[in-house]
C-alpha cells in the first residue's frame, strides 16, 4: 500500500511539470508550443498548442510567433487571413482497483491505481498569415510585427524547469 502511494505521488508530481503553457517550439504534435508551416513566400500557418492557462495566452502566442516569423523573413507587418481555435475541457480522474487471487493453498491481494496525466484544458489556435513590407495597412486584422513583439514578447513565459 505504501508503494502505491509513493507511485501515485510521483505521477502527480510529473503531471504538474508537464501542464504549464510555455512559449517554446513544440517537440511533438501533442506537445505545448508553436509550429509553423510555410504555405508560399510571404504566407504561413502558425499554430500554438497550450496547456493550462487562459485561452487568450494561446492566441497571444500565435500572434507573437507570427510577428517573429515576419521580422525573421524581412517583412514589416502581417495580416491574419484565417483563424482557427479548438478548446478541450480539462480532463482529470483517478482509478483505484482491488483484486484477490487464489493459487492452490496460497492467496493474494492486490491494489492498483491509474491517473489521467493529460493535465488541464488544452487550447490550440492557428492563424494563417500574409506578410508585407512598408507601412501597415489599415484594419483590425493587420499587425505591426515589431509592435507585437514589443508588447507580447515580455509576457511570454519561459519553459518551466524540470524537477
Amino acid at each position: 500500500m505504501k508503494r502505491a502511494l509513493v507511485v501515485a505521488l510521483g505521477c502527480l508530481a510529473l503531471a504538474a511539470c508537464e501542464t504549464a503553457t510555455s512559449y517554446q517550439p513544440a517537440t511533438s504534435p501533442t506537445a505545448v508550443g508553436y509550429t509553423e508551416q510555410r504555405i508560399e513566400p510571404g504566407r504561413y500557418r502558425v499554430t500554438f498548442q497550450g496547456g493550462e492557462g487562459p485561452p487568450q495566452q494561446v492566441q497571444d502566442y500565435v500572434l507573437l510567433r507570427a510577428a517573429e516569423i515576419t521580422v525573421r523573413d524581412g517583412y514589416d507587418w502581417f495580416r491574419v487571413t484565417d483563424r482557427y481555435e479548438d478548446a478541450r475541457p480539462p480532463r482529470s480522474g483517478a482509478t483505484v482497483s482491488f483484486g484477490t487471487g487464489s493459487f492452490g493453498r496460497h492467496g493474494g491481494f492486490g491494489v492498483g491505481s491509474s491517473y489521467d496525466l493529460s493535465g488541464g484544458p488544452v487550447t490550440r489556435a492557428s492563424a494563417e498569415i500574409m506578410m508585407g513590407k512598408g507601412p501597415k495597412p489599415e484594419g483590425p486584422s493587420a499587425y505591426d510585427a515589431r509592435g507585437v513583439i514589443a508588447t507580447i514578447g515580455p509576457r511570454a513565459a519561459p519553459p518551466p524547469p524540470h524537477p
